[in-house]
């Protein structure tokens, strides 16, 4: 989960904490989960604060709150609209060293576009090259961190998993080679199915993309599981 999103429209979402992290929207965030019964929440990070505030106040609602602070992406590539970005290792590198000074619980790398929900088996862009998503995970492993991926797309996901990547979000269009390499390097996967379900008869994307990326996405986790 993002608490800076709402789930609704991303820049609207954003807008509201950009001055600062708001602190009534955070706490109703939190109470709300408290309320579904909820113990643990891992966020995605943002770089203006959001989850780093509700970490703070989480306890107070029983929860255990995680956070990478912000997630880290390159320039140019998706991630920039929420994380931070670098333009090379060296960049890359001292992010994470700043973001251990910080407390981050983790780190999230962005190697990946997102789907692009008017045209199923489709991403935004490309994954990174596998040396470089080697190398972005293990600057993060040296610096005593855990990684959580923003992944889409089988060959990005083979990579991180032989790379040793800790657990790939969303994970979009993968085939049995990816889902066998995130099961035989014990993986996390966060699939995320909600975030393309509740897209669904909202009119604005194409319905008969969005029902095939739910589709093929429901079938991943069934066959990732059996």
């Amino acid at each position: 989960m993002h608490t800076v999103l709402d789930g609704l429209y991303w820049k609207a979402a954003i807008d509201r904490h950009r001055e600062h992290p708001l602190e009534d929207y955070i706490q109703t965030v939190l109470n709300t989960y408290r309320e579904l019964g909820y113990t643990y929440l891992r966020d995605g990070g943002d770089r203006w604060g959001a989850g780093k505030r509700a970490r703070e106040l989480a306890h107070e609602y029983g929860i255990r709150y995680r956070t990478p602070l912000a997630p880290l992406c390159k320039r140019g590539h998706y991630g920039a609209f929420i994380g931070e970005t670098y333009e090379n290792f060296r960049e890359y590198t001292q992010l994470v060293k700043k973001h251990r000074e910080n407390g981050a619980d983790f780190i999230k790398i962005m190697i990946s576009g997102l789907m692009d929900f008017d045209r199923y088996g489709v991403l935004t862009e490309p994954g990174y090259p596998a040396a470089e998503i080697r190398e972005l995970i293990h600057i993060a492993h040296e610096e005593g961190f855990a990684v959580m991926a923003h992944c889409n797309g089988a060959e990005t996901a083979v990579a991180a998993s032989l790379a040793g990547i800790d657990s790939v979000d969303h994970g979009a269009y993968l085939n049995k080679e990816a889902l066998c390499a995130m099961r035989e390097n014990n993986v996390v996967w966060v699939p995320t199915l909600s975030t393309i379900g509740n897209l669904r008869g909202r009119g604005r994307f194409d319905e008969t993309a969005v029902r095939n990326i739910l589709d093929s996405a429901m079938e991943n986790v069934y066959q990732f599981a059996n």
